[in-house]
């Protein structure tokens, strides 16, 4: 076994060493079939989020659930962390049971199969559709990364790094088409439509893995680190366990009524908060990991830190900014009036436009920024976003509804700071990971993202209370603060890059 999880029988399917070009891997079969099924993923994951807070919010009359705005955001916000929070026992059953290859196929079933319950015209169906899509990208996000490093072995931290934002960005088209799609049959149509629109792009993802998984075959198929059999066996009974519990709670819930949503969602919240804590001392004090390994684990601290505060921010895309493009922006355009949910696809436009300037930004600097510094500027890009729309916020309180430049120019800053946090943060975490914890190290920086989607969640329903721009203010300084006072670690490299794009 090499150091980069390729075996001697199994050579990588990427070819010519650390000094090919990047642009190599778009010719790459293997590449193709990880980009369909990722941006048919992103297709339904932001064609379902641009929907999920208007339809919360939309009077029952008119299709929606009639929730208040703080109790749709902290719909929203618990949604985002359930998928992020799903994300650790995905990585765990990627690495000791079901291996990447199946359990990133099982992810996109199970998503598929949730985006259709959510096209049934049914609240029930609604909220177990939900929780299927979070189940299922817990298990399909944290192994993509992880095959996709299995792939592109050899590299160093900056080609890693932008090779994970040319991946980020090669997925965006998709991301950019589901708000426009799903946004014009669910406000326009129905809303159920809409859902059952990402449910039909995520059946085209799955399709297309299945298609592509023969050039998947250099890497690992199996699990890293397989269970042993009675630990495998305990396991299975604890899932049909599991399973028993969730059916009778459902089936109580049901005959009751249906279960109050407030203490659901801030017992999900508590869950958020107390997982990360319980994983880290798992982890460390486990006596799989040596001196060294548990040494590195700790120093991951300084990505897992500043993460929350961003995926936080990050959080509120779909919820306040939303509010924001339906109550404040200033929507007619020749007679037309702009969906809301169509403000969504301003994001990964934005990714898809400037990925190329990040991968090239990561080469170039190779080493002399270390990863501290680049999060720093990360939490300074989104500062600037909420500080921008706080001011449009400040406008539109005096004026009623504002130029949409003020939301595109908060989503234009706001991705600026993901094409940090998403590409540097997977490649430090796929560096910082023990041999054979790659899954469950991914699982953990989505762990980060998971607590912070919480909180921003749980403090969504602060905009009934505070104006608009406090709110949005409060984010902004809180983001410049920490990105001021994260420490500087000492650079790894201060040598330029010499890779390619």
């Amino acid at each position: 076994m090499t150091a980069h999880g390729t075996t001697a029988e199994s050579p990588a399917l990427l070819p010519g060493g650390p000094d090919r070009p990047l642009r190599a891997m778009f010719r790459e079969r293997w590449f193709s079939a990880l980009f369909m099924t990722d941006m048919w993923e992103r297709f339904s994951f932001y064609g379902m989020q641009a929907l999920l807070f208007l339809y919360a919010t939309a009077p029952k009359a008119e299709g929606g659930l009639g929730l208040s705005d703080g109790t749709a955001g902290a719909l929203f916000g618990l949604y985002i962390s359930a998928s992020f929070l799903a994300a650790m026992p995905g990585g765990w059953l990627g690495d000791r049971v079901l291996g990447t290859h199946r359990a990133m196929l099982t992810g996109a079933l199970v998503i598929a199969a949730g985006h259709a319950c959510m096209a049934v015209p049914a609240t029930t169906a609604f909220y177990l559709g939900l929780m299927l899509v979070a189940l299922g990208t817990g298990l399909l996000k944290p192994n993509l990364p992880v095959m996709f490093d299995q792939m592109n072995p050899g590299a160093s931290s900056s080609q890693r790094q932008a090779a994970f934002s040319l991946f980020y960005m090669s997925v965006q088209v998709s991301a950019l088409l589901g708000p426009l799609v799903t946004g014009a049959l669910g406000e326009r149509v129905d809303w159920h439509l809409g859902f059952g629109a990402a449910a039909v792009g995520m059946v085209f993802g799955v399709l297309q893995y299945l298609h592509g998984a023969p050039a998947l075959r250099g890497t690992r198929t199996g699990p890293s680190r397989p269970l042993p059999p009675e630990a495998m066996r305990r396991l299975v009974r604890g899932a049909w366990a599991a399973l028993a519990l969730a059916v009778l709670l459902a089936a109580g819930a049901l005959a009751a009524g249906g279960a109050a949503l407030h203490p659901v969602l801030a017992l999900c919240g508590l869950g958020s908060l107390a997982a990360p804590v319980w994983y880290f001392r798992r982890l460390l004090r486990g006596a799989e990991l040596g001196v060294a390994e548990r040494a590195r684990v700790r120093g991951y601290l300084r990505v897992f830190a500043p993460s929350v505060l961003f995926w936080a921010m990050f959080g509120q895309l779909g919820s306040v900014f939303s509010l924001f493009a339906r109550e404040h922006t200033d929507r007619e355009i020749a007679g037309f009036t702009v969906p809301a949910s169509w403000f969504q696809s301003a994001h990964p436009l934005f990714l898809l436009l400037l990925a190329p300037a990040f991968a090239w930004l990561w080469l170039r600097i190779g080493g002399r920024a270390g990863s501290a510094r680049k999060f720093a500027a990360g939490l300074g890009c989104a500062a600037a976003g909420f500080a921008v729309l706080a001011t449009g916020a400040w406008f539109a309180a005096e004026d009623g509804a504002v130029s949409p430049g003020w939301l595109l120019a908060a989503f234009l800053w706001v991705a600026c700071g993901e094409l940090v946090f998403g590409p540097v943060g997977l490649s430090t975490t796929a560096e910082t990971a023990p041999e054979g914890h790659r899954g469950r190290m991914m699982g953990l920086f989505y762990l980060g993202a998971a607590l912070g989607a919480g909180l921003g969640g749980q403090l969504s329903r602060l905009v009934g209370v505070l104006p608009l721009w406090t709110y949005l203010a409060g984010f902004a300084a809180a983001a410049a603060v920490t990105a001021v006072l994260l420490p500087a670690e000492k650079p790894s490299d201060a040598r330029p890059a010499t890779a390619r794009i």
